[in-house]
């Protein structure tokens, strides 16, 4: 490859390895999720796939390429295919039943307004590209992005950019660029739901999470906004820009295929045994491979966005559908000795069992940075941070004396905490008046559905507060607050709980344990059951109608939207009562 296309085309900062002058110029690539996790640094190793792959490149040496696709008769590129061969290369190549497929030899072949279009995508950890050519029109653009599975974006702007070459070649006045608003929310809670496809596992879920509407269908989670000039729904987010989703009588139109409302209000089944063993996580920090229950089916989410429908084949055994970037492979799951599962093959690459969290559903523990008596003898001699707003008097309220069918189960009072250590003297809970009367409001709103509030913390002295952020490693503080700004649980109006069933007096199943330091605590983690995430859904959908926020890396927590009107409190419980 360096040889016979590199070293003629000039090509000085491209290669397949990356040598010291090399890095010198590489860029940090970017990895992203759709759980609510900030993005995070892409690994730089070599995939093994090269020279098939795993080219680095500069635009400018990819625009080279370009030039010499449009100009192959160009004599300095002597030993390189020439236009024929390069034509050959860009026809369409034939199925087995004759039909002509959307690809050459090594390029995408495509239509752009009536102009023949060649190209080739690519993406690598951290990278997403695209390469397109307008061979008629002598007009190429590249474009890249250091980000993890955007191809949508960088195709988006690559055609556009041939429109407005286009338009300018042709002397036409510049294209327009469609733009989005954030939808109406009376809109957007209107469509809020479950719509059926024509199967029974094609199910779409639209749900609203902090102003923005979300659609799931099939593979990919995709943001819906509302195109600025027509006001229709459309996806507009990392995945890319298009798709109208039309509201019709009864439900929604996807690209011409009707899904039906219909209510899910019934617990889903708990999945089979055999299922339940294998749901989990496999393979590496950079690329997860999450198996999952969805609508009674195995799932499983391959490289953080793509969800596919497994088969079941036989014990351990599941296929992947015949579309999508897997189609025809299998993944076996395979156990130790004592038949626990300790890894997955899936198309051929073996995936290892992780173990996130909380194991055996004990609570999860941290290995404190210091001893607990130092942590709380400088906690109790600290004093909290200084603040100069006019905060309302602190009207902090006893929960159960609100509404005596609440239960407790304040972990901070027992040693059953991460921290393995009591911090509370008394098992109480208490937030601040028009939080304790939204979450009774809540609680009665749930009582109906047979379900109730199991409280495991709420107002927190902020020598509490202190105490977490100093036992907790820096990699895991992104689950503590800061002492400098303090705890809204601190103000009194912030609150962690969950689910529990009237008629067993059972906690619900969550997809991860209270106070567990992992991902599967993000409230997006997409992992565990279909009802774990239901029961999950219900929680936030029931808090959210009385204002109360959750915390993006934990599900349990959420915070009332007063919480900027109090100050930081101090008081131990038995300074609370009258």
């Amino acid at each position: 490859m360096r040889q016979s296309i590199f070293k003629p085309l000039s090509l000085q900062e491209s290669g397949f390895e990356v040598d010291d002058a090399m890095r010198d110029q590489l860029v940090a690539g970017w990895m992203r999720a759709d759980d609510g996790r900030d993005p995070f640094v892409a690994p730089d190793f070599l995939l093994g796939t090269g020279p098939a792959g795993n080219l680095y490149s500069s635009v400018d040496d990819l625009a080279r390429f370009l030039i010499y696709l449009m100009s192959p008769q160009r004599s300095n590129w002597d030993g390189l295919p020439n236009e024929d061969v390069l034509e050959e290369m860009f026809t369409p190549a034939l199925a087995s039943d004759g039909r002509k497929t959307s690809f050459g030899l090594g390029f995408h072949l495509g239509d752009l307004d009536g102009n023949r279009e060649v190209g080739h995508g690519g993406a690598v950890y951290g990278f997403s590209t695209q390469l397109t050519l307008l061979p008629d029109d002598d007009l190429g653009v590249v474009a890249v992005a250091a980000m993890d599975g955007v191809n949508g974006v960088v195709t988006r702007l690559t055609d556009y950019s041939l429109r407005v070459l286009l338009a300018h070649q042709q002397g036409k006045p510049l294209p327009h660029y469609r733009r989005t608003v954030a939808p109406d929310l009376a809109r957007v809670e209107a469509l809020v739901g479950d719509y059926l496809g024509d199967q029974q596992s094609s199910v779409v879920e639209i749900r609203l999470r902090s102003g923005q509407m979300w659609l799931r269908n099939g593979s990919l989670h995709r943001k819906v906004r509302v195109d600025a000039s027509s006001g229709e729904f459309v996806f507009d987010d990392e995945h890319g820009y298009g798709g109208v989703v039309k509201v019709v009588d009864g439900g929604i139109d996807l690209s011409g295929r009707f899904y039906q409302r219909f209510d899910p209000a019934k617990i889903p089944a708990l999945p089979p045994k055999r299922w339940s063993e294998l749901i989990g996580e496999y393979g590496w920090n950079h690329n997860v491979l999450y198996i999952i229950e969805r609508h009674g089916r195995l799932h499983a989410l391959v490289e953080w966005f793509y969800c596919y429908p497994l088969d079941e084949l036989g014990d351990d055994l599941f296929g992947f559908p015949d579309w999508g970037l897997y189609h025809g492979e299998k993944i076996r799951f395979v156990r130790d000795p004592e038949g626990e599962v300790h890894h997955a093959i899936a198309a051929s690459v073996r995936f290892d069992r992780r173990h996130e969290g909380a194991v055996d559903g004990g609570s999860f523990k941290i290995s404190p940075l210091e001893p607990i008596e130092a942590l709380r003898v400088r906690a109790a001699q600290a004093k909290p941070p200084l603040e100069q707003q006019d905060f309302r008097p602190s009207d902090l309220q006893e929960l159960i004396n609100l509404d005596p069918s609440l239960r407790l189960d304040i972990r901070y009072a027992t040693e059953n905490n991460f921290m393995g250590s009591k911090f509370y003297e008394q098992s109480r809970a208490f937030l601040q008046r028009p939080a304790a009367n939204a979450l009774v409001r809540v609680q009665k709103d749930l009582a109906s559905h047979g379900l109730g509030l199991l409280i495991h913390d709420a107002y927190r002295p902020w020598s509490v507060t202190k105490m977490f952020w100093d036992a907790t490693p820096s990699e895991l503080k992104h689950f503590v607050a800061n002492p400098k700004s303090g705890s809204r649980h601190n103000r009194g109006c912030a609150v962690d709980l969950t689910l529990f069933d009237f008629a067993s007096n059972e906690a619900v199943s969550m997809p991860s344990g209270y106070d567990e330091f992992s991902e599967r605590s993000y409230a997006g983690y997409p992992g565990g059951s279909s009802r774990q995430r239901w029961y999950r859904e219900r929680l936030r959908s029931a808090m959210e109608k009385e204002e109360f926020e959750v915390y993006r890396f934990e599900w349990w927590h959420f915070d009332h939207r007063d919480w900027q009107h109090y100050g930081l409190g101090n008081q131990a419980f038995a300074d609370l009562d009258p």
